[in-house]
């Protein structure tokens, strides 16, 4: 490939950033993070998947791409941090080794991202350390794709009080140490093996500090943070940690390898193991353990510019760390990697401008499955390329045209460089501070600056100009190896993982906006897409409530939630109802926009007749405990189960439902109520509204109202949330409102079952593009 073809070369007028492996990263909601000195940009790829499209960002038109598939837009948003509000350390210690420099000029320093599902609104946490080592926990207020994010904990200064001490001078340095995190990394979410999903946060806040301690954090629903284990590892400040993906060893038990490296160069390894405790009363409990760590590499005073984690096929993990010049990999004895070991490569200048050298820190390691390739990328611009990863690691290339070695990639990633950006010449550095992976393959996404360290000029910080890139650098157009990959992700994937939707299917997203290619794989799509022979069939046992306890309530909404959210088989319908909607949005042909739709409608209500089934069994698990409030929504899921297309045996448990009920909240039929509690008064000529269709109301004055998503209820309250992926709108649940009285549900949608199910949704049920329920407001 001559010239690569680039999707998005989009300035970003700011201050500098610092060269890193994680100075751009994916969160597991499908949003890229630049990292800068002053702010987070927050940038999330619009692939014709969402409603709204009126502030995407577009900086190469249609007619500049060269290639078939056209270029990307962008929503943005941006976290600020303010330089003024950071700790005082000297108030806590006088020591000169508490003594914080980064105070002097405050900037971003390190950045990560939560699993999807922790916040309010069920997506990410954005963990955020400064150089004053100040930890601050972020997320979206409301539209998380182009609104505001707001701080929602401040962690140091719970650490400095959860390790308060006494009062001595060596007392508070010791806190102050303590507290002073330099380096932080989110886990993934732990899979226990339990289905349901149960809803239990698995995942970690891992913080290395100035004492040489490993802090173990979690972050709770009450937006607080939990300190559940730390355990000193070092001697000298914790410079780096990462943490593997969790292994299941057993059900209920799973593991995770944690590697830090420290001031003096040295690696250490430790692991973590947690359990699941289930009760069917209480919510589920988990307690972590860690094992004494063992030493991977001997201090050499050389300092580490990255430290990572490399998931190779099959359960195999490799720690990746880099220094000047060179590069490290380690890998543990296991069946599904070929060797173990170290193996230490020096690293070759590539001579792709004046001031290239191997000397410059990394910032970006990549795995490419496909190939088995690491990809290196440095602060030069320069490519680095390690074949054979899980067999055995050679940075000697394959030869023959075409072939992805660490030349070809320098040359074409300094190709793009110069037709981004003006006035480049031999002496003009291409500085990449970050890259990662846009689909998984040979399309990366990455940061770069336009610089003349030779000259030794000054640039003043607000004269720096960076520019966000998306471009292929080689050409892998496998359609067998496209419809594999899909097929893989569709049926591999987990509730467990905390990653969203967007976040699987960016790269299957990405490739089908080429039309030519949508056309050419229609019908092996469709036959991915379809479904399978055990996706009709339901495992949904709940078990019986007696009598009304304490607990209850939220024991029936954290069922609700397992059941709807917690199923693989769910997720994977939900990903294929996406996709099959993209593809009828982007088919040309009016014969094939009818077979995507028609996969798509029975996928819709495959999923449908899943979530009702779900609800009608927790309402006849909880039949004794109905109230009169609660009828008019059981007697709207019984209508749903009768409507024409209904299994035969989801109806009769419809039918079964309504009698049960009836008997149980009316004994004596005779003080039943004479009035129809079914049917809703229209709210604005309060005549009767039957309930024909589910997603609107129309009464007989032609006054139309929209209806819930969740409970069919019609919206007449400003008190609502919209999907921003696919428009669907919800009543927002009682605990959204700060006064405890307010009560904005209709008088029939007022039973403590409507309330439960409003809770225990946070997603939109039948659709997951960009699965985030927003409030919004009526002007």
């Amino acid at each position: 490939m001559s010239s690569p073809p680039v999707y998005t070369a989009l300035n970003v007028p700011t201050v500098t950033s610092y060269p890193s492996v994680k100075c751009l990263q994916w969160s597991p909601d499908g949003q890229a993070c630049f990292s800068t000195k002053t702010a987070a940009y927050i940038m999330t790829p619009d692939h014709g998947v969402h409603f709204e499209t009126s502030t995407v960002i577009k900086s190469v038109s249609e007619k500049d791409t060269r290639d078939a598939i056209p270029p990307i837009g962008w929503f943005r948003t941006i976290i600020p941090f303010d330089k003024t509000d950071v700790h005082r350390w000297p108030e806590y210690s006088q020591a000169w080794g508490a003594a914080s420099l980064g105070s002097i000029d405050v900037a971003l320093w390190d950045a990560t991202f939560s699993p999807s599902g922790l916040s309010t609104d069920s997506g990410c946490i954005l963990a955020a350390l400064t150089s004053n080592m100040d930890l601050t926990l972020w997320a979206a207020a409301k539209n998380y794709l182009k609104g505001e994010w707001i701080r929602v904990f401040e962690v140091t200064p719970f650490l400095l009080e959860a390790f308060s001490g006494d009062s001595s001078p060596a007392g508070r340095t010791a806190q102050a140490l303590k507290a002073q995190i330099t380096s932080v990394v989110w886990s993934q979410q732990a899979d226990f093996g339990v289905i349901p999903t149960p809803v239990v946060d698995g995942s970690v806040l891992l913080a290395g500090n100035r004492a040489g301690s490993l802090i173990f954090l979690r972050y709770r629903a009450d937006k607080t943070i939990q300190l559940v284990h730390s355990c000193p590892v070092a001697d000298t400040w914790i410079t780096n940690v990462t943490i593997s993906s969790w292994t299941l060893t057993m059900q209920g038990t799973c593991e995770a390898y944690v590697a830090y490296g420290t001031a003096d160069g040295a690696i250490g390894l430790a692991k973590v193991t947690q359990s699941l405790e289930v009760s069917e009363s209480q919510e589920p409990g988990l307690l972590l353990t860690v094992e004494s760590d063992a030493r991977l590499y001997e201090p050499d005073k050389a300092g580490i510019t990255a430290l990572s984690w490399i998931e190779v096929p099959h359960e195999g993990r490799i720690l990746v760390h880099c220094k000047p010049g060179l590069l490290h990999v380690w890998a543990p004895p296991s069946p599904n990697v070929s060797w173990s070991g170290y193996r230490t490569f020096r690293l070759q200048r590539q001579r792709i401008s004046t001031d290239s050298s191997s000397l410059h820190p990394a910032s970006g390691i990549q795995y490419i499955r496909r190939l088995d390739a690491l990809v290196l990328t440095l602060y030069d611009g320069s490519f680095h390329v390690f074949h054979n990863l899980s067999t055995e690691p050679s940075i000697i290339s394959a030869t023959g045209d075409g072939a992805v070695t660490s030349e070809s990639l320098s040359k074409a990633v300094r190709s793009v460089f110069i037709q981004s950006e003006l006035n480049v010449d031999f002496s003009t550095m291409n500085r990449i501070t970050g890259l990662a992976s846009y689909d998984g393959s040979a399309t990366f996404i990455w940061i770069q600056e336009a610089a003349r360290p030779s000259d030794f000029s000054y640039k003043h910080e607000a004269k720096h100009q960076s520019t966000l890139v998306v471009s292929r650098l080689w050409d892998d157009d496998d359609d067998d190896a496209f419809i594999h990959d899909l097929d893989e992700v569709l049926n591999g994937a987990k509730t467990a993982a905390g990653l969203a939707p967007l976040y699987l299917l960016r790269p299957f997203f990405f490739r089908l906006r080429d039309r030519t290619k949508l056309s050419a794989l229609h019908l092996r799509i469709l036959e991915v897409l379809k479904l399978g022979p055990d996706d009709h069939s339901v495992h949904v046992t709940v078990p019986s409530w007696p009598k009304m306890t304490p607990e209850f309530r939220s024991t029936f909404r954290r069922s609700l939630t397992q059941h709807l959210f917690g199923r693989d088989i769910l997720l994977s319908l939900r990903m294929r109802l996406s996709l099959a909607d993209f593809a009828w949005k982007h088919s040309e042909d009016e014969e094939k926009q009818n077979e995507c739709g028609q996969v798509a409608q029975n996928l819709l209500n495959t999923i449908s007749h899943r979530n009702l089934r779900t609800i009608i069994r927790h309402l006849a698990a909880a039949v004794n405990l109905l109230t009169p409030n609660d009828i008019p929504f059981v007697l709207r899921m019984v209508v749903q189960s009768m409507l024409p297309g209904s299994p035969p045996d989801l109806s009769a448990e419809g039918e079964n439902l309504q009698a049960v009920s009836q008997a149980a909240v009316f004994p004596d039929p005779s003080l039943a109520p004479v009035t129809n509690i079914f049917n809703e008064l229209c709210p604005a000529c309060r005549v009767e509204v039957p309930l024909q269709d589910i997603t609107t109301a129309t009464c007989s004055n032609g006054h139309t109202w929209a209806r819930c998503s969740i409970t069919t209820f019609i919206l007449s309250t400003p008190f609502v949330r919209t999907c921003v992926g696919c428009s669907r709108k919800a009543f927002l649940p009682l605990s959204a409102s700060a006064l405890p009285a307010q009560n904005w549900l209709p008088d029939t949608a007022r039973g403590w079952v409507v309330e439960e199910l409003l809770e225990a949704v946070h997603r939109s049920i039948c659709h997951t593009l960009m699965e985030r329920d927003e409030p919004c407001s009526f002007r």
